[in-house]
């Protein structure tokens, strides 16, 4: 690629006759340098802004990756935790649902054995009620022959 200072330094032969006036070249050949050089210049400096835009996208990528596994692995936790909650509360409710059929289950042993003692008491109740009723019925009988007497 041809430099600004290439074009600055560029020198033509001179010919006698119907030559290009040396004058009128240098000056043609001065602008196109300033030109040249200013256009050469931008050229760098956009070369220059490319490559760190290059870095910066890159960046930008790194940094996207990143934050898609993070969130990749956000995600995964918070599914993770969710499981682990739905697995306690289960367990929590099978605890509970164990400890209840326990209490029923002691309850329903309990009511029977008070019935049991209940009909048991009842039984005996009824036992004396009929011992009391033939002691009263003998008592009475004792007190007409009494009375007879």
């Amino acid at each position: 690629m041809i430099t600004p200072l290439d074009i600055e330094n560029k020198k033509f032969q001179k010919q006698m006759m119907n030559g290009y006036n040396v004058d009128e070249v240098d000056d043609f050949l001065d602008e196109i340098t300033v030109d040249y050089e200013r256009l050469y210049k931008e050229n760098s400096d956009l070369k220059e802004q490319v490559e760190r835009a290059k870095k910066d996208v890159e960046q930008y990528k790194n940094i996207e990756s990143t934050l898609q596994n993070t969130l990749v692995m956000a995600q995964k936790t918070a599914d993770d935790i969710k499981k682990n909650a739905e697995d306690q509360a289960e367990q929590i409710l099978s605890d509970a649902r164990s400890k209840i059929q326990t209490s029923v289950d002691e309850l329903t042993k309990e009511s029977e054995t008070k019935k049991r003692e209940f009909m048991e008491t009842k039984k005996q109740f009824e036992i004396y009620k009929a011992k009391m009723e033939a002691l009263l019925i003998s008592q009475l009988e004792l007190l007409k022959d009494m009375n007879e007497d």
